[in-house]
């Protein structure tokens, strides 16, 4: 099993990136995938969820209207896109794809670094 991040880097603020998230060894579209984020000193937090099947997703409060994500089951690949970024937008991003069930099983990937500054 594999969730490799990708895309991060030092932007501007105002800036966009996008980050990839490339998934093996297990079903994909069987999985809800969720990005998170950790700043330092911070707890990891939900940015962003997509359905199994890629329906109406959900975000944080301080992501919506400038963040995006979206999946390609046929890939095997999930995506955020991350429009007009801000210097609190700084964190580790990761990936993390669950099954819903009693219980949950969830696979993380390694994080990708994402710096706004100026």
């Amino acid at each position: 099993v594999q969730l490799v991040e990708s895309g991060g880097g030092l932007v501007q603020p105002g800036g966009s990136l996008r980050l990839s998230c490339a998934v093996s060894g297990f079903t994909f579209n069987s999985f809800v995938i969720t990005w998170y984020r950790q700043a330092p000193g911070k707890e990891r937090e939900s940015v962003a969820t997509t359905t199994r099947a890629g329906g109406t997703p959900t975000y944080a409060d301080s992501v919506r209207g400038r963040f995006s994500i979206s999946r390609d089951n046929a890939k095997s690949t999930a995506y955020l896109q991350m429009n007009s970024l801000k210097p609190a937008d700084t964190a580790v991003y990761y990936c993390a794809a669950t099954r819903p069930g009693s219980p949950p099983l969830t696979y993380w990937g390694q994080g990708t670094q994402v710096t706004v500054s100026s």
